[in-house]
């Protein structure tokens, strides 16, 4: 969908990606997969093009295709520690404090690649509430691009798929959602490149609308 002035959709429920979309962990994720590039001989730009929005296993069998997932999930483990530990300079998308506060009794879920210490140890950092309903990397068998993380937060909600607005910033967090069946809002320049329903520069840019019939307008622009 084509960004006008204003653009408007309509749900029952949101479910909202954290790194990038709620949480500016940039400079986190940078420090932590350039590291690990190096260990691995490979370039950090390009590594950094395949990691947002999956799981760290998933981005290192993308990466290094043919090494067993023993060990990538192994090294996942460790990279989520020393994430979980790095919060310099982990701050909050702007406007993400006003966008949570405004969904107080609009149904919504964090679904997220990162796992509950960092999920937990980021929205700390970023002086973010985590919402009630999260769906994080223990919730789910498979990363995004997956879809299976939004639609347990769907169900979790009690929404179906077709009346949920995802909010992501990345490459596979859009194909995860659009997998959903559900119509996906970019955050960032970052999410413009994949061709998201509607995209937003951040989050000062969303104005959420209750209405009387338990729905809820997104005003975009």
């Amino acid at each position: 969908m084509p960004m006008t002035a204003t653009t408007v959709l309509t749900a029952r429920a949101l479910l909202l990606d954290m790194d990038g979309t709620l949480v500016n962990s940039d400079a986190a994720v940078e420090r932590v997969w350039r590291r690990w590039a190096d260990r691995h001989g490979l370039d950090g730009d390009e590594v950094l093009k395949v990691v947002h929005g999956r799981q760290g296993y998933a981005s290192m069998a993308l990466l290094l295709p043919g090494r067993p997932m023993e060990q990538n999930l192994a090294e996942n483990a460790r990279m989520l520690a020393e994430e979980t530990a790095d919060t310099e300079g982990v701050v909050e998308v702007p406007g993400a404090t006003g966008f949570l506060a405004a969904l107080n009794g609009v149904p919504h879920a964090l679904v997220t690649s990162a796992d509950v210490p960092l999920s937990t140890a980021r929205m700390k950092a970023a002086g973010l509430a985590l919402p009630s309903v999260r769906i994080t990397a223990e919730s789910v068998g498979a990363s995004k691009p997956d879809p299976e993380g939004f639609l347990k937060g769907a169900a979790e909600l009690g929404v179906a798929p077709e009346d949920c607005v995802v909010f992501e910033d990345s490459g596979a967090g859009v194909a995860a959602g659009r997998a959903a069946g559900m119509r996906v809002v970019g955050v960032g320049p970052r999410a413009g490149l994949h061709r998201p329903d509607a995209v937003v520069r951040d989050l000062r840019r969303v104005r959420v609308e209750k209405t009387a019939d338990g729905t809820v307008r997104l005003h975009l622009g």
